[in-house]
Parts: structure tokens; C-alpha cells; sequence
């Protein structure tokens, strides 16, 4: 049982420190360029790129063959002129939008940006009109409550006055 208690608490600890140091991992030092801002830029374009291999992960998190390949390309754009833009554009035209993590708002991309507000408009819109109609229900049945007939207001007044049920 010890033991047991002692694993849980190293992987409890552990879990924490692999996940700050994960992308660190994937980046090799051979990869990493001389000039801090040019890396600063390599790294903020790298967590923007899809890894084609993992596909949920960054290329900048991804430790697979082909998101090195993509980490080094984008380098040597960087250190070639390009700016962030030009990067994100030549790897586009190379492998389309699915490189993109977020991929841009075009008329090909609109249904993936505009069905999470839709459902959530819907949603409220369907929740709104079932309170309204239950607001408007008021007596049991779906019928609205009506006043009593003088018939009925005789009767309930002769009741009272007898105590009878």
C-alpha cells in the first residue's frame, strides 16, 4: 500500500514538471538559432503550425521527423527576410490550410468559425421559447387560468359558508 501511495505522489509531481518542459523537449539545441529574437519569432510561428503527423499538437511540441523538418523551414525563412506573415503563407501554399492551428476566416473555413456561436445563439433561442411558453402555460394542461364562472363563484361561496368539502 505504501508503495503504492509513493508512486502516486511522484506521478502526481511528475505530471506538472513534464507538461512545463514538454515543448522544450521537441526543439532540438541543433535547431535553436543564434539571434534570441529571430528564436523568439521561431517559436511563436511553431506554436501557430500543426503537426501533419500529430495533427493535435504543435509542430513546436511535436518531437516527429517531419515537425523538425517544418521547425527547420521555418527558420531558414526567418533567417532568410521573411517575415512572420511570409512564413505562414509559404506554408500554407505548400500544404494548405490544415497546417494552420487556427486556420484563417475565409469563405471555405466560414461553417467551421460560425457553427459554435450558432449553436450557442440556437441554443439560447430554444431555451428562451421554452420558458416563454412555459411562463405562458400558467394552469396545468397548456391552458391559461381563467377566472370563475358566476356559477362556480356561487357554489365555492356556499361551500365556505357550510365548511364542506
Amino acid at each position: 500500500m505504501r508503495l503504492i501511495a509513493r508512486t502516486l505522489v511522484v506521478l502526481a509531481l511528475a505530471s506538472p514538471v513534464a507538461a512545463w518542459t514538454g515543448s522544450a523537449w521537441a526543439v532540438q539545441p541543433d535547431e535553436v538559432l543564434a539571434d534570441p529574437t529571430l528564436e523568439a519569432r521561431a517559436r511563436s510561428l511553431s506554436r501557430e503550425l500543426r503537426c501533419l503527423v500529430c495533427q493535435n499538437q504543435s509542430i513546436d511540441d511535436s518531437a516527429a521527423p517531419l515537425a523538425r523538418d517544418l521547425r527547420v523551414l521555418v527558420r531558414e525563412r526567418l533567417t532568410g527576410g521573411d517575415s512572420d506573415q511570409q512564413v505562414l503563407d509559404f506554408l500554407v501554399d505548400r500544404y494548405g490550410e490544415f497546417v494552420l492551428l487556427k486556420p484563417r476566416f475565409a469563405w471555405n473555413t466560414a461553417l467551421l468559425w460560425l457553427t459554435p456561436p450558432g449553436a450557442i445563439l440556437g441554443g439560447a433561442l430554444v431555451l428562451w421559447l421554452k420558458a416563454r411558453r412555459r411562463r405562458g402555460a400558467g394552469a396545468p394542461g397548456g391552458r391559461e387560468a381563467e377566472g370563475l364562472s358566476p356559477a362556480e363563484e356561487a357554489r365555492l361561496a356556499r361551500l365556505m359558508q357550510s365548511g364542506e368539502r
